[in-house]
């Protein structure tokens, strides 16, 4: 049985991840799931939120904006449509957006045309500010 699992995160600009990692947690759009070493093959989509795996006892987190993430022969592969290391993140232009969001959100009905982008923009948002603040 093999020790690790290979992750390997891509965004349309880049591969931001090609690593051996312990552990992954990500942030599916049915709720948080996590892939140890042999796990099933596995398909789902992924809702904004924070990415995080570990490698020995250091966990790694960093904020996706969305995508999908399969597993199969012990390898994961996270498409997104972006992602940000917390070093990568302005901390300062995300509190902004998730403050704006959240005031947007306030206005907006759930059966709002605007209202599913928002909420998304606000979990990015959030995700971006959660990474980057260290929580």
């Amino acid at each position: 049985m093999a020790e690790t699992l290979r992750l390997l995160l891509v965004t349309p600009e880049r591969t931001l991840l090609d690593e051996e990692v312990d552990e992954v947690r990500a942030p599916g759009t049915v709720g948080e799931f996590g892939v140890l070493p042999n796990h099933i093959t596995f398909l789902s989509s992924l809702q904004a939120g924070r990415l995080e795996y570990m490698r020995g006892n250091q966990p790694t987190r960093l904020a996706l904006s969305g995508g999908f993430a399969e597993v199969v022969d012990n390898v994961m592969t996270v498409l997104a449509d972006s992602a940000e290391l917390a070093d990568e993140i302005d901390l300062e232009a995300a509190r902004t957006a998730l403050s704006q969001a959240e005031e947007q959100l306030k206005t907006l009905g759930e059966t709002d045309p605007d209202y599913a982008e928002t909420s998304q923009t606000r979990r990015w948002a959030q995700a971006r500010v959660d990474v980057a603040g260290g929580q």
